[in-house]
């Protein structure tokens, strides 16, 4: 499947939820500033009609810059007709996700929109401290993704959240212990927090092969 077909359903989809009023902008304000993506979609070589479960060839990210993550969350959803929508943990604290940053190993490409590639929800580190897994992920050459990173993958592929087959985003942290995680949480998606000495035996880590804008 061409990437630029899969890039454009994806940017159907975030307008279909409202993306552009939630970035302050109009339909075609949005799509413009997209729209260098699809040249770069282009030129990518093409994917998978489908992917393996707990794989995501492409994701499309739209960072903090352009729409804040935590009015993105509530849009969540496990399945197309699911109807119980996402929600974030009350124990992020009076702060909630504003505090998060990207680790310095995670360079965005853009600072508002951009694609990631080859994205794994990392199931051989369930049962592992997000303090041991992230060196192994970093030491293949691989990035661990932010809290945008998480939303936007469950945003345009909700099969990648599953029963004790969940991830966490161990690219964004707030200064502590505290490593930010997606998971399901009567029946929906959750994106909550773990300590990073705390192993779980159903949360990955999740990375990807490049971001690229």
């Amino acid at each position: 499947m061409p990437a630029l077909a899969v890039l454009d359903a994806q940017v159907d989809n975030l307008l279909a939820l409202g993306y552009p009023a939630l970035a302050g902008l109009t339909t075609t304000e949005f799509t413009d500033r997209l729209a260098p993506l699809r040249g770069l979609a282009g030129t990518l070589a093409d994917l998978p009609e489908q992917d393996e479960p707990g794989h995501a060839s492409l994701v499309l990210v739209v960072t903090r810059d352009l729409v804040d993550p935590a009015t993105t969350v509530p849009l969540l959803r496990l399945a197309p007709k699911a109807t119980a929508p996402g929600v974030v943990d009350r124990n992020h604290g009076e702060a909630g996700l504003a505090p998060y940053r990207p680790i310095e190993q995670v360079v965005l490409p853009d600072p508002a929109a951009y694609l990631l590639l080859d994205v794994d929800r990392g199931e051989e580190f369930r049962g592992v401290r997000p303090e041991e897994a992230l060196p192994v992920v970093l030491g293949r050459g691989r990035t661990p993704l932010t809290i945008e990173e998480g939303v936007a993958v469950v945003t345009h592929a909700p099969a990648m959240l599953e029963k004790n087959r969940c991830f966490m985003l161990s690219g964004s942290r707030r200064g502590d212990r505290r490593v930010p995680a997606m998971w399901i949480s009567a029946k929906a998606p959750k994106l909550g927090w773990c300590w990073d000495g705390n192993p779980h035996d159903w949360l990955g880590v999740a990375s990807a092969g490049a971001r690229v804008a």
